[in-house]
């Protein structure tokens, strides 16, 4: 996952290969509640890791239930068999923005008979409760508003099941979310053992597949719900949850969407037959598999089987559409994107929930497609999108409010026709249902090129820090050239040979075949941890000797440009600009003086109890850079079109502020305030 303050997708041209998807967020967070409130245990598989999920499995552990999750990707859930433990009565639940865990367990403890405080992020406390409040006020349960009437926080009573009105139905909203009634759903049987419970919805119920994946789940715990249409819900007196075993959670029929998309977009990568979507087929019990349909009337080829989907271009541009989405309202984001592809302006209608949501995402879709330069109408539950033709397109930084689903379907804009970059900002929001997304995409993804930052220097000039810090905050690879140098040199040592031109083919082709590894921070060689080994002032030596043997650069420099691949690279050393990477979207030379360099190395030799002296090191540091700047092989030297920089008297923080202003002048973005 990308733990960074945004990040810059670069130009992506074509897609191709396949995609396992995490399982349903929906199916997840139902799971794991229905597991709870039965008696047993249940073995939950693939189930999905986010965000929302954790926040749930942290909510059940406060209520007693046993939860185990296992090295093999199960996690056991040991219920509750629909009553509360002593110990277990009293709780503060935090649930982040996860809707699906916050309307369920409003309902579930409203009848498990505990006093519990439910709260989270400032976003949930603006998400609407108010209608399964009524609902469930209606019934005889107590809860209080904490702040303002009709949204989280929530305090909760306990009420005796004797004194519920059952006598009548429980009435309920449902065009608002369909998450009030399966609130209900999931929560009613807990309050049938004397008599048949009738939940009536009131108005148009929206998101019918959603209560589709309910009724399925409850099924299969046991629970039996009759229903008249999408009006009338009947839980049959002396229900009781019954644990399955074991269950299987479908891969996320919402993300899918994307690389459904994605398969209609993007031109194929040669050699493969578009995107394989693994995890979810056309036979899904979420109603989010029907965004295949509306892909196909866009013109996308779509092939499906059990559990798998495969995606291809087919008529090109996509076709406009002019589609009632309430069947899909997550999934239909992506179609407000992909419109942007299209032969004509497409039309979104009957998606009022949108609003209610992890933002207003009518609002949010509208004003970030307006700054990829898109016309864009909307109105309480429509969105209109007109297509932007080739030279129409803004390179744009996405803002994605804290909401998963408009980062994910926004990275898509970066196949655009005009080969501009796309920034997200806060992409780590994508946790909430799909950590690894961005991996995932660019898993399958061709880019027009991969971004680049060199910098570059003499020894000792911090340039492996300052690198591996820009690195980190941009969520790209690193690439420290010198520690290649120096693995050989140690390889080079180990065999017993030397860096001279008797040995040089040798030397170059063990450089070759060196079974070389960079994973946490960590240089591993044939899986030995070698990053001390390396770092001593006589590696650097040999280092430095080996650089200069022709045959031994050459065998490096495919090895180090195998490292350039998405998002991008940040790669520190003495030539990466002038010779490794020459296209380098940025350069850096560090141009610290031989009398810093020399104090910061003799502070930290010290620091480790090594004995050196300072006069000694200044020598040493002087001696390799004549060494380096006359060799005759790629001497040492800034690119013409390198950026100096002089960090004699500058923190690393400094230092890397720098090299940010810099990479935000060779941008197309408007500057980060």
């Amino acid at each position: 996952m990308f733990d960074t303050v945004f990040l810059d997708l670069p130009a992506l041209r074509a897609a191709g290969g396949t995609v396992r998807l995490p399982g349903s967020k929906s199916i997840s967070n139902r799971v794991l509640l229905l597991a709870a409130l039965a008696e047993g245990t249940t073995e939950v598989h693939d189930l999905l890791d986010s965000d929302d999920t954790r926040v749930m499995l942290a909510a059940l552990r406060q209520l007693g239930c046993g939860v185990e999750q296992r090295a093999d990707g199960v996690t056991r859930i040991t219920g509750l068999g629909g009553k509360l433990k002593d110990d277990a009565r009293q709780a503060e639940l935090f649930l982040g923005n996860a809707g699906t865990a916050m309307r369920p367990l409003t309902a579930a403890l409203s009848l498990l008979g505990g006093e519990f405080e439910l709260r989270g992020v400032p976003r949930m406390h603006e998400r609407p409760i108010g209608d399964l409040v009524d609902a469930l006020a209606g019934l005889g349960c107590e809860i209080d508003y904490l702040g303002n009437p009709g949204y989280p926080p929530l305090r909760i009573h306990p009420v005796a099941h004797e004194g519920l009105r059952l006598d009548a139905p429980i009435r309920v909203r449902g065009d608002v979310s369909s998450q009030f009634l399966t609130a209900l759903l999931l929560a009613l049987p807990l309050a049938s053992a004397r008599q048949d419970v009738v939940i009536e919805v009131i108005g148009e119920l929206i998101s019918k597949p959603y209560i589709e994946i309910t009724l399925n789940l409850l099924a299969r715990f046991g629970i039996d719900v009759q229903r008249e249409g999408w009006s009338r819900f009947t839980i049959a007196a002396g229900s009781q949850y019954r644990s399955p075993g074991s269950i299987h959670v479908e891969a996320d029929a919402s993300s899918a969407s994307y690389f459904i998309a994605l398969g209609a977009i993007a031109a194929p990568t040669p050699g493969q037959a578009g995107i394989r979507i693994e995890g979810v087929g056309a036979d899904s019990i979420q109603g989010d598999i029907r965004f295949v349909e509306a892909a196909q009337a866009m013109g996308a080829k779509v092939e499906s089987g059990t559990n798998w989907l495969q995606i291809s271009r087919g008529h090109w541009p996509l076709r406009a559409i002019d589609l009632d989405a309430n069947h899909i309202p997550d999934a239909a984001m992506t179609l407000a994107v992909m419109a942007l592809f299209a032969d004509g302006p497409s039309r979104l209608t009957n998606i009022a929930s949108w609003r209610v949501k992890e933002t207003d995402r009518i609002d949010a879709m509208a004003n970030e497609l307006r700054k990829l330069g898109a016309q864009v109408e909307t109105g309480p539950d429509f969105i209109r999108i007109q297509p932007l033709a080739a030279s129409t397109w803004r390179a744009a930084s996405i803002h994605t409010y804290d909401d998963h689903r408009v980062a994910m379907c926004f990275s898509l804009a970066a196949f655009n026709p005009d080969g501009l970059p796309v920034r997200i900002l806060d992409p780590k929001c994508v946790a909430k249902t799909f950590p690894d997304y961005f991996e995932a995409l660019f898993s399958v993804s061709e880019p027009a090129a991969v971004p680049v930052i060199c910098v570059d220097g003499p020894t000792a000039s911090g340039k492996g820090t300052l690198a591996m810090e820009v690195a980190r905050q941009l969520g790209y690879h690193y690439l420290d050239s010198g520690a290649l140098y120096r693995v050989t040199g140690l390889a080079m040592t180990r065999a017993g040979l030397t860096a001279t031109p008797e040995h040089e083919a040798r030397i170059a082709d063990m450089a070759r075949a060196l079974p070389l590894s960079f994973t946490d921070g960590k240089v591993l060689l044939a899986g030995e941890d070698v990053s001390e080994a390396i770092r001593t002032e006589a590696a650097g030596m040999d280092a430095s000797r080996v650089s200069a043997l022709p045959a031994v650069r050459l065998a490096l420099a495919d090895l180090q440009k195998c490292f350039r691949r998405l998002p991008g690279l940040v790669a520190d050393g003495r030539d990466m600009g002038t010779v490794i990477f020459p296209d380098a979207a940025l350069k850096v030379f560090l141009t610290a003086s031989a009398a810093h360099r020399a104090e910061r190395r003799y502070k930290q030799l010290i620091s480790k109890g090594i004995s050196v002296t300072l006069d000694g090191l200044r020598q040493d540091l002087e001696a390799r850079d004549a060494r380096d700047m006359s060799r005759s092989t790629a001497p040492l030297k800034p690119a013409q079109d390198a950026r100096l920089l002089d960090n004699s008297d500058q923190t690393i923080s400094q230092s890397v502020d720098q090299v940010f202003q810099w990479w935000e002048q060779v941008q197309p973005f408007e500057p980060l305030s």
